[in-house]
């Protein structure tokens, strides 16, 4: 019966057209067999070749993804449709919405793409509400960055990429710190925290708001062959954003990766943030130090962050159909949806971020 159900669900589909391929999947352009014109995105996993998990055929990140995007449905989240194995190979096909937009790391990095503080609020406001959904069923995400949200055409912001993805877990659990992309990822999965929750999702939303905001990786440690990325990543966190110490998130020192940071900055105030994020205003900021809080029982959540007063000032968020939009680049979702978890763009490993932080005090 299982073997039946498969073939019905394959013989909807036509394929269409070879998108490209990364290191988990190949990706291609799927149609509907009673409607030509109605497309899909389908995602071929590759068969694993890790021995821990060669029994199952597929990696667990593929596992995840599909896990968690059969039981989220939401605008701002990307929908899946169908899942149907390979009758030659067996390798999982996962048919989700098909989005040509490119992804948000595109657009932000679009010298020819003009956008503004209008933009940036619908921008977020989509995020934060494809996330907020997540946090309510009890999922961290665990892997945003701009190159995992999706932009459809109708100018609607998708979070993709649910294969770090996880329930949240109980007290007695631990949880890996081994997730989300450097530039993203929160002080508290730095310094080892192995118990943690929707906080961390919420770093990562701060890092893309200062990114969307300047244009460019706000704590972005360009990697060196004398540091590990963790360490010159804690460091340039420390220079940014001002040291972490027991009075200012008490408990940090007992983290079990905890390192002390030299040297000592104070936290940076709204001075600093006025400097660096000058095409915001206050509001934005104020909402923008709120979500990069180091001690996490202090930052805001993302109920939080939704209620926050900065939404209901002008100006007001720009209509979904009149957001920026870059040319269509199907190679974009090609690479979104097949890439590994958690990797950096080839662009972005050699680029170093000078930013002067020591001439902001």
């Amino acid at each position: 019966m299982a073997e039946l159900i498969n073939r019905q669900i394959e013989a909807k589909y036509n394929k269409d057209k070879y998108l490209g391929s990364g290191t988990y999947a190949d990706v291609w352009r799927y149609s509907l067999v009673d409607n030509p014109a109605k497309y899909f995105a389908v995602k071929k996993f590759k068969l694993t070749d890790d021995p821990r998990q060669r029994e199952m055929g597929i990696n667990v990140d593929t596992l995840r993804e599909v896990k968690y995007l059969q039981e989220l449905s939401h605008e701002n989240i990307v929908g899946m449709y169908d899942i149907f194995s390979d009758a030659k190979d067996q390798r999982i096909h996962m048919v989700i919405e098909y989005i040509s937009g490119g992804d948000l790391e595109m657009l932000i990095k679009d010298s020819s793409c003009a956008y503004g503080l209008a933009d940036i609020k619908a921008w977020m406001g989509m995020m934060l509400r494809g996330l907020f959904f997540c946090h309510s069923n009890f999922v961290l995400h665990r892997d945003l960055k701009p190159g995992n949200i999706l932009v459809g055409e109708d100018g609607t912001l998708k979070l993709a990429d649910f294969g770090l993805a996880r329930s949240f877990a109980s007290p007695e659990q631990n949880m890996t710190v081994q997730v989300i992309t450097l530039w993203y990822r929160p002080p508290e999965l730095l310094f080892g925290a192995r118990h943690y929750s929707g906080g961390v999702d919420v770093w990562s939303m701060a890092m893309i708001l200062a990114e969307l905001v300047n244009r460019r990786p706000f704590i972005a440690f360009p990697v060196e062959p004398s540091q590990t990325g963790e360490i010159g990543q804690l460091d340039y966190m420390n220079r940014a954003l001002g040291t972490p110490l027991e009075e200012n998130w008490p408990g940090v020192t007992k983290l079990p990766l905890y390192i002390e940071q030299v040297p000592k900055i104070p936290l940076r105030d709204k001075r600093f943030f006025e400097q660096v994020f000058r095409t915001i205003d206050e509001p934005g900021r104020d909402l923008l130090r709120g979500m990069c809080t180091y001690d996490p029982s202090k930052r805001l959540t993302t109920r939080g962050c939704l209620e926050h007063e900065w939404w209901s000032l002008e100006p007001r968020p720009t209509d979904k159909d009149r957001l920026p939009k870059r040319a269509k680049e199907e190679a974009t979702m090609a690479k979104a949806l097949g890439r590994a978890q958690g990797e950096l763009d080839d662009k972005f490993k050699s680029v170093a971020r000078k930013l002067d932080f020591g001439g902001t005090k």
